[in-house]
């Protein structure tokens, strides 16, 4: 087994905790990396460490800083660990090495959409362009895999956070045209997910919610 289906095999079920129908398998192992910080940052990422599994992928840069697949297993570490400025920026570099891997084009835009909504120190106009940036990451993401409900629903996140950003009266960004197109993209969305499972009544609740925000702006 090699290290990308190392990677495939261990975030089945990271995936599987955030989709909407999948099923997850863990691999029994896997073949091991010539580099020593590497490995110890598998086996931590495999036992749940995210702090060392960091530590030690970080170490393994800049001697592996052109593959994909360790980046890709830095960024998930950073993720999980808070640090979302990191973990953008990592999976951006994983972009820009395959511009066709839709889940780290999907973690980018979590990241920088988490990044938006928790910073207390950066710029309202900051924070909406970086929403701006997560909606264009999960755009990219579905054209490459269409199919898979989760791309979908975090894009409506995306819209609903940029639509409550830019249509609270009184902000130096309000803007009540832009702020609707962002709830009606969040409510399409939504609609988009409950066509993967109809029955999922959270998703029918959030599509309320957005109707009422969209519905009441000033």
């Amino acid at each position: 087994m090699n290290l990308k289906s190392f990677k495939l095999g261990l975030f089945t079920g990271v995936f599987a905790l955030m989709a909407l129908n999948a099923s997850a398998q863990q691999p029994k192992q896997a073949e091991q990396h010539s580099n020593a910080n590497v490995r110890m940052g598998q086996k931590a990422l495999l036992d749940g460490d995210f702090k060392n599994a960091e530590s030690y992928l970080t170490k393994a840069l800049p001697q592996e800083g052109k593959d994909p697949d360790v980046l890709y297993m830095l960024g998930y570490s950073q993720f999980q660990n808070g640090d979302y400025k990191k973990s953008a920026e990592t999976f951006g570099k994983v972009v820009a090495l395959n511009g066709k891997n839709a889940n780290a084009l999907y973690f980018k835009g979590k990241a920088t959409n988490n990044l938006a909504v928790q910073a207390n120190k950066i710029s309202v106009a900051n924070k909406e362009q970086l929403l701006r940036v997560a909606i264009e990451d999960y755009s990219k993401a579905i054209a490459i895999t269409p199919n898979d409900a989760k791309f979908y629903q975090n894009r409506a996140i995306a819209n609903r956070d940029l639509g409550i950003l830019i249509g609270t009266a009184g902000t130096p960004n309000y803007n009540k045209a832009m702020a609707t197109d962002a709830y009606n993209n969040a409510i399409k969305d939504y609609e988009k997910v409950l066509s993967f499972d109809a029955s999922k009544k959270d998703i029918q609740t959030e599509i309320k919610k957005a109707k009422v925000y969209r519905d009441n702006l000033k």
